[in-house]
């Protein structure tokens, strides 16, 4: 699957649990680990929890393509899911003030997030 289709498929995935301040961050100019983050927060570990899980179902069932790999899901405080060329961090709202990953990759490129909700 083209990065920019699954970047628009994990957005709407987000969107559907109700992920608030969804970000995306291209980063091919800037890493050579990653081209895509997809940042978002739940208000709760609940909604965190299931956001991930509604990406992850989404992805295997409509596009059959599995997770790399999941970490901090058992907390839910900060779920990251690695898909090779897009990593998904999802935040509750106190994490993500503290880690500040837009900050530390400030040299990337914001994508408009309401393109990809269309």
């Amino acid at each position: 699957m083209e990065n920019i289709k699954l970047v628009e498929h994990i957005v709407k995935a987000a969107d559907d649990k109700k992920a608030k301040d969804i970000k995306i961050l291209d980063l091919r100019e800037v890493s050579f680990v990653t081209d895509f983050f997809v940042i978002c927060t739940g208000s709760t570990s609940l909604q965190t929890k299931a956001i991930a899980d509604n990406i992850e179902e989404k992805l295997e069932e409509e596009h059959n393509l599995s997770l790399l790999r999941r970490e901090g899901y058992q907390a839910g405080s900060w779920i990251l899911l690695d898909y090779g060329s897009v990593v998904v961090h999802i935040f509750r709202p106190e994490e993500r003030d503290f880690y500040n990953i837009e900050r530390l990759w400030g040299d990337a490129k914001v994508l408009e997030t309401s393109s990809f909700l269309n």
